[in-house]
């Protein structure tokens, strides 16, 4: 695993995630959890084995990629949640800075995502719970 290397390219390449899935990248310029969810919704195991550098991951995100198998996620930002699932479910992890919870877009509260799973332990249930609020997010725009 060359952590070191997934970290300056999706730095140089101003990428919002970056993903070694056994020596094939995958990069997105996306935010939220689309770069996770998205690809899950045809693969739930499109992470299977796969190094993730992120620049923020909250408990949605770290609960996506556990369901798919991912082997190490490195985070900027992780959320307090986000953590403890991570802990739960013995997945190696670094990050750079901790925060109590993931704000939102406009900075006035929790990020709707951390907040749909907020509660939710159940990592099946957390997926299907995120595909709805991801289109409810999208009806709403």
């Amino acid at each position: 695993m060359n952590l070191k290397l997934l970290q300056e390219k999706l730095n140089k390449e101003n990428y919002t995630l970056i993903a070694d899935k056994n020596g094939e990248y995958y990069t997105s310029y996306s935010r939220g959890i689309a770069p996770i969810l998205d690809p899950m919704k045809d693969d739930q195991s499109f992470f299977k084995g796969a190094i993730v550098v992120d620049k923020v991951i909250g408990k949605a995100t770290a609960m996506l990629l556990i369901l798919s198998g991912v082997e190490f996620i490195y985070a900027y930002v992780l959320s307090q949640k986000a953590m403890e699932i991570l802990e739960q479910y013995h997945v190696p992890f670094e990050y750079r800075k901790l925060v109590d919870y993931i704000e939102n877009r406009d900075q006035t509260g929790m990020c709707p995502m951390e907040a749909t799973v907020y509660d939710i332990n159940d990592l099946n249930e957390a997926f299907e719970a995120l595909i709805l609020k991801q289109q409810a997010l999208k009806m709403n725009r």
